[in-house]
């Protein structure tokens, strides 16, 4: 029995060695060139894009001034006529007449009224948008810094023009 013991231990061992010998071969390899990665189309246009935002950020320049300024509200002169010429006149346009003022109009608009019973009566709510906002208003609050709700009846809204007093009437369409 010792004999089968030690030839199966021999046998083992003689596995393990023959599996290390196999994983610690060196093979005499040869090493080729190393062949560069071509970029693909993506990082192609990405890089083209890098060099032109930094081409225009140089172009831009935001800190420095301009070299030459312009009244935009001025036009070149007209060429003067020679002295030679006495009938030519020169003709000088009036300065434009301002345009009238426009009628202002209120960019407010009443969206619906909210009324709610009570023991005291029916108390409404005027539902106004404008500004960006939609603002729920009773009697005597203010909507936006400029109108305060004078009035609400039961199809539309009387607002009070806080800079002039004047009326501003919302009806429901």
């Amino acid at each position: 029995m010792n004999v089968k013991r030690t030839v199966m231990i021999g046998a083992a061992v003689g596995a393990v060695a023959v599996w290390i010998a196999a994983a610690a071969t060196s093979n005499t390899r040869t090493i080729g060139p190393i062949v560069p990665v071509k970029p693909n189309v993506i990082d192609k246009s990405g890089a083209e894009l890098a060099i032109e935002v930094k081409r225009l950020h140089e172009r831009l320049r935001p800190s420095d001034t301009p070299l030459y300024s312009r009244d935009l509200f001025r036009y070149a002169a007209k060429p003067v006529a020679s002295s030679g010429s006495t009938a030519a006149a020169t003709f000088v346009a009036p300065p434009p007449e301002p345009p009238p003022p426009a009628a202002t109009v209120a960019p407010l608009k009443l969206e619906g009224l909210a009324e709610d019973h009570g023991d005291q009566g029916t108390v409404r709510t005027a539902i106004i948008s404008g500004f960006g906002d939609i603002f729920l208003a009773k009697e005597g609050d203010n909507v936006t810094l400029r109108y305060r709700v004078a009035k609400i009846s039961p199809d539309a809204v009387e607002l009070t023009d806080l800079t002039d007093n004047t009326p501003l009437r919302l009806a429901l369409r």
